[in-house]
């Protein structure tokens, strides 16, 4: 279903507005990119000053999420943390869905032995357990945000590279697809001019709900330790200095931790939102 200017605001933005969870998840998604952009300007609190006679206070009128063993600002590095985290998702999600576009237009559209070819290495990448071999790279290489947000998009496009190979499979037999072929139409110009916009619905919820897994994925790295590295806050990070003072501390875990799971299950509820109002055999 091609996503033109009239069908937004005549048929999508109708549907999807009835569903009052994703609505509620978009909000929120739109909240944190906001919080993230504008964090140096929400709190008068540096996220790596140390202050000794401040250390590990539970929250207050001052400290919204009190401190942490370094009499650091927990909601100031939270804010900060949120910046990280959706960097990381959405490039690494960039990275996932502009791979598995390719691959999957390329042996949708050609069939034969290059749809075999590829098909049959998406297998292969999908029979490695993604985590471990995420941990297996960083480890040998240097911990950096780069890295992970890299590794994360390389092994993530295997899912979106099906989806688009599934889309082209059925639109390429289309009348206007074989009128566009009869008429000497480049394949080049078929593909990107008649193809791959009517295959991006289910990019886009992929995409969607991929950001999510990125963001889980870097938050259990820099949690190991072989994420991003401390000073520079990450919700992941956070949570590992937590672990160490959680008896009498409860605060450094809670917020981080809540942080995470508002953020993974708002995307999640946008991205089902999404695809609920794309499908067409919903009929709402």
């Amino acid at each position: 279903m091609r996503l033109t200017s009239t069908y937004f605001y005549e048929v999508f933005w109708k549907r999807f507005r009835r569903n009052r969870f994703a609505v509620a998840g978009g909000v929120v998604v739109l909240l944190l990119f906001v919080l993230s952009l504008l964090a140096p300007y929400i709190t008068p609190f540096d996220p790596d000053a140390i202050d000794a006679y401040n250390v590990l206070l539970p929250p207050s009128s001052a400290h919204w999420f009190g401190t942490d063993e370094l009499g650091r600002d927990v909601f100031t590095r939270v804010i900060f943390g949120a910046k990280i985290s959706l960097k990381v998702g959405f490039v690494a999600v960039g990275i996932a869905v502009l791979i598995g576009t390719v691959i999957g237009l390329v042996s949708g559209f050609y069939g034969g032995w290059i749809d075999d070819v590829f098909m049959r290495f998406v297998d292969i990448m999908l029979c490695f357990p993604t985590f471990f071999l995420i941990l297996a790279v960083i480890a040998m290489l240097e911990p950096s945000i780069w890295y992970i947000m890299i590794i994360i998009g390389l092994t993530g496009w295997m899912g979106v590279a099906r989806l688009v190979r599934a889309e082209v499979l059925s639109i390429r037999e289309l009348d206007y697809v074989m009128a566009a072929r009869a008429l000497g139409a480049s394949d080049l110009r078929i593909i990107f001019r008649h193809i791959l916009p009517n295959a991006m619905s289910p990019v886009l919820v992929s995409a969607t709900l991929g950001v999510a897994g990125a963001i889980l994925t870097e938050s259990a790295l820099s949690f190991l330790g072989i994420g991003v590295q401390p000073p520079t806050p990450s919700w992941g990070n956070i949570l590992t200095s937590g672990k160490d003072y959680i008896e009498f501390a409860w605060w450094l875990s809670l917020f981080p931790g809540l942080a995470i799971l508002v953020t993974v299950l708002s995307y999640n509820l946008l991205g089902e939102g999404i695809r609920d109002t794309l499908d067409p055999r919903l009929g709402r």
